[in-house]
């Protein structure tokens, strides 16, 4: 089964529940990859987070249930999650613009989100520059750690260099990456990690490789070896990487953190992205 097939498949595995309950964790297993994986793929190809995608579908299918006059409002309510039928009509007036129980009057507008579906779109006009590394030792970072919402993260992640840049803590890591540097990944980095389907956020780790005692307000972290596939700017190789590079590069995505480096003064580039892989087995 190829990684698109997966992806379907988790989706197949969201409609078929969403009168019920949807296991996040349960679509992520279908998808073959972490949590954070997951949610960071979906977010990318749907434009959407999977929670704002599973309301829209499940307020799409309560109107054409209320149509139909399968149930009575509260009965809906209740059959698509909502726990009362003020919190139904407050979800449905503001996706429909008008409450559950102006479905049947004449000339209203409803708005229907359509299920999703995975597709691979060759364009084959704009490359993608990347190289492998394959880090074979523990590598322990040290630095600060903050909580990211996916669909805020290539907002809220520069505001948090910025801040880091004003308050000190950029310079502060800096300064510690210049003490007994033994790894390729010298500079500040961002650690992408931790992350949960369900809330649908992220731990991002601002540290650097750092071997000496931790810094008061600080902490460690400990990546286990492995392979990365190492893409030149950060923005651009997000955007890109689950769309483009990941369903046709003969990888699949190792459960480690997604490193976004960010390299220092002399550099042809000023940052890159470090995805974790392993090589895709035959028949998967």
């Amino acid at each position: 089964m190829d990684w698109l097939e997966r992806f379907n498949s988790s989706i197949d595995y969201i409609e078929n529940n969403l009168d019920s309950k949807v296991e996040y964790t349960v679509a992520a297993q279908l998808a073959c990859c972490s949590e954070f994986h997951f949610s960071r793929i979906f977010s990318s190809l749907a434009g959407v987070t999977l929670s704002e995608y599973i309301r829209r579908r499940r307020l799409t299918k309560a109107a054409f249930d209320l149509q139909m006059d399968i149930g009575k409002v509260i009965d809906i309510a209740l059959k698509y999650g909502y726990e009362s039928p003020d919190a139904f009509t407050r979800a449905f007036k503001k996706m429909h613009g008008i409450p559950p129980s102006a479905v049947k009057d004449s000339n209203v507008l409803l708005k229907a989100y359509p299920r999703i579906s995975f597709q691979i779109i060759i364009k084959g006009d704009v490359e993608m520059e990347y190289r492998i590394e394959n880090i074979d030792f523990d590598m322990r970072f040290v630095g600060k750690r903050f909580t990211v919402k996916t669909e805020r993260a290539f907002k809220t992640i520069p505001e948090l260099h910025r801040k880091a840049n004003k308050d000190g803590l950029r310079q502060k890591l800096i300064d510690m990456s210049w003490e007994n540097p033994k790894c390729i990944l010298a500079s500040v980095a961002g650690i992408c990690c931790n992350g949960t389907v369900a809330d649908e956020s992220f731990d991002y780790f601002m540290a650097v490789c750092y071997d000496n005692e931790v810094p008061d307000g600080m902490e460690e972290m400990i990546i286990k070896p492995c392979t990365y596939a190492v893409f030149p700017d950060v923005v651009k190789a997000w955007k890109r990487l689950y769309s483009e590079w990941i369903p046709t590069s003969g990888y699949e995505l190792a459960n480690q953190p997604c490193i976004e480096h960010f390299l220092g003064p002399g550099h042809k580039i000023k940052h890159e992205l470090w995805v974790p892989v392993i090589e895709k087995k035959i028949g998967k």
